[in-house]
């Protein structure tokens, strides 16, 4: 219980540590609908725990305002009424000071909760989903902090680290790895924890493919921009093409042009495009558009599973696999995008309870992302890890690795 109880107060801290780096005024702004301010996901975690443990198994709790039960409410239907995405940042109450007396007061009855020796089996397990849970939105953080700092019109940095200091990431390897045809298991094998939506491991048949050892880099997403693909309608999906000409996109999010040079808008600033870089911040529309140009495609999620099972991503820093802090490491890693609907596997069963609604309701409309990012918690990460999008959506930490079929 020591390891649990160590575990939840590392995981916590870690989300006001992403926090500690902006102002007040950071917390509470919502520049779009999908963007939440911090300050929401701060009080949804703890709502989180209190919700699904504390009012559960811990009879003498108290909630702390019973009016956040609709507020930090993220879309759980069976729980009750919630606050629509689009509309967190309209309210300027609680304070950011209140919703931290609030993660307090959570957690100081979730830790005397765990120093019972009553904690079952089915707590300590649900107690795992909620760091998780936490963990996913750590991330979010990350996305939704650079989102909300970059559309300020004085200029902002989310990390202090000189430029001078950040080395420029080497050439990408041009390397292809080719794989049999053959029947390959998918999904959690059952060695550590995993989302329902990982599950179970089953078989699926794959033919011959490649796939490419590097992430697509900045200068070769460049060179699609100067073949003018952006323009031209036989590149793209028909609703990617929608897309692109409702919005007028002609670059991917962040990047800036300015006396004829590229910039990109990192947590480290504005800062001159870096070619090697892995390419970030793109739609599926714009990742298949990409593809397409190439004479290539997307790999599928199990093929892009496969291969990230035989060549794991190495460390990015000294100290593990990710780190928040380092979005401008050489050669990151982001999350890349595959051709694979966001669906369930065959004999899929959700979470029980109110978790129930936790991956399976979202099952539609959206593609799946595999891979990891540089913003991806340690010990979050592993290969059957299944992210999903909207097609249109590139707020998070996406980039592209390439495929193509052997036969």
């Amino acid at each position: 219980m020591h390891t649990l109880i160590s575990q939840y107060q590392q995981v916590r801290a870690a989300s006001l540590e992403i926090c500690s780096r902006i102002e007040n005024e950071d917390f509470v702004v919502q520049p779009c609908a999908e963007v939440s301010p911090p300050k929401w996901h701060l009080g949804h975690t703890s709502w989180f725990f209190e919700t699904v443990i504390l009012k559960k198994y811990q009879p003498a709790y108290k909630s702390f305002n019973q009016e956040f039960d609709v507020l930090f409410n993220s879309y759980y239907k069976s729980v009750g009424a919630h606050t629509l995405q689009a509309e967190r940042g309209h309210l300027s109450r609680p304070t950011v000071a209140e919703v931290m007396r609030y993660r307090q007061h959570v957690d100081e009855a979730l830790l005397q909760l765990l120093k019972e020796a009553n904690v079952t089996t089915e707590i300590a397990g649900l107690i795992e989903i909620g760091l998780h849970h936490e963990q996913q939105h750590q991330e979010l953080l990350l996305m939704d902090i650079k989102m909300i700092l970059a559309s300020n019109v004085l200029t902002t940095q989310y990390c202090n680290t000189r430029l001078t200091t950040l080395n420029q990431a080497t050439p990408a390897t041009t390397r292809w790895v080719h794989f049999d045809e053959g029947l390959v298991e998918i999904g959690d094998h059952g060695a550590s924890f995993a989302y329902d939506n990982e599950r179970p491991r089953h078989k699926h048949y794959l033919y011959p493919f490649a796939m490419q050892q590097s992430l697509v880099t900045n200068a070769d997403y460049l060179a699609f921009l100067a073949a003018g693909a952006y323009t031209k309608a036989q590149y793209w999906l028909s609703q990617g093409w929608d897309w692109v000409s409702k919005n007028s996109i002609q670059h991917p999010l962040y990047w800036q042009k300015i006396d004829e040079e590229w910039y990109e808008y990192t947590l480290h600033g504005l800062v001159p495009l870096d070619l090697n870089q892995p390419l970030v911040h793109i739609s599926y529309f714009e990742a298949n558009a990409f593809a397409s140009w190439k004479g290539l495609r997307l790999p599928t999620e199990q093929e892009l599973e496969v291969f990230l099972t035989q060549f794991p991503i190495k460390p990015t820093t000294a100290g593990g696999l990710f780190h928040p802090t380092d979005a401008l490491a050489p050669n990151g890693q982001v999350w890349c995008w595959t051709s694979s609907q966001y669906t369930p596997y065959p004999r899929f069963k959700a979470f029980d309870g109110i978790l129930n609604e936790y991956n399976g309701k979202f099952m539609c409309n959206q593609f799946v992302l595999r891979g990891g990012c540089i913003a991806t918690p340690m010990h979050h990460y592993r290969h059957s890890y299944r992210n999903f999008y909207l097609p249109e959506q590139r707020w998070m930490f996406s980039g592209i690795r390439l495929a193509k079929d052997l036969i």
